[in-house]
């Protein structure tokens, strides 16, 4: 039974890993639980969601990569990547799919210790509803709403959402908006925003609104009229 501050979910296959990293969190007053699969931690997802995860990559059944992007399509929880992975372009694509941090192994286990709760810190200052007027913005599930309505936004496009509301007063640039949800620069023929923003655009236009991308300036938020 987890307590009222959440838990953290461990999933991780080494057994001395899995040992070392809840005793250390455990002394800190964290109620832990664990899991040597992927599978395992999607059930246990299922019936309750942690405060954070930490995510080994290299899994009995499958990639920890792949669990990440399965995440962030639904939430933010917040995710360290503890792995024995640690080339550059290993570190960069876990930071592009939505990881918050990434340690290598071995570690210092007061290193691990710090580098969770700084990542718990971070997350617990995030409010838990931001309030766009009809718009309502929740951090911690990356959901949004209008009018009360769940919009069914992924990761991406909640976050494109975010940076609109955010900036009501002036377009935003398409290279701005793909360096702040995608975490690096656009490259020239990468219609990845575009295609996203189309789909926003869709799941908008039921309700009044749309994404307007005005030439030389960039995109804004902008309410219209809805025919019928």
């Amino acid at each position: 039974m987890s307590n009222d501050k959440g838990y953290l979910l461990l999933v991780e296959d080494e057994p001395v890993v899995q040992s070392n990293n809840k005793k250390i969190l455990q002394r800190r007053g964290y109620t832990i639980k664990q899991a040597l699969t992927l599978a395992k931690a999607r059930e246990i997802m299922s019936e309750e969601l942690p405060k954070g995860i930490i995510l080994d990559l290299q899994l009995p059944d499958g990639n920890g990569l792949d669990f990440l992007q399965e995440l962030r399509k639904e939430s933010g929880i917040p995710v360290l990547i503890l792995t024995a992975m640690g080339n550059t372009e290993d570190i960069v694509r876990g930071f592009q799919l939505g990881s918050d941090d990434y340690l290598t192994k071995p570690y210092d286990l007061s290193v691990f210790l710090m580098r969770v709760e700084a990542l718990l810190r971070r997350s617990s200052a995030i409010p838990d509803v931001l309030d766009y007027d009809a718009f309502k913005l929740y951090p911690a599930t990356s959901r949004a709403t209008l009018d009360g309505e769940d919009l069914s936004l992924t990761q991406k496009e909640y976050a494109i959402m975010q940076l609109l509301l955010q900036n009501t007063s002036r377009p935003l640039n398409a290279e701005y908006i793909y360096e702040k949800v995608w975490g690096f620069e656009m490259a020239e023929k990468d219609n990845s925003l575009k295609v996203a923003m189309a789909k926003l655009r869709k799941k908008l236009a039921d309700f009044g609104y749309t994404v307007t991308a005005s030439r030389g300036e960039g995109y804004y938020l902008e309410k219209i009229a809805i025919e019928g």
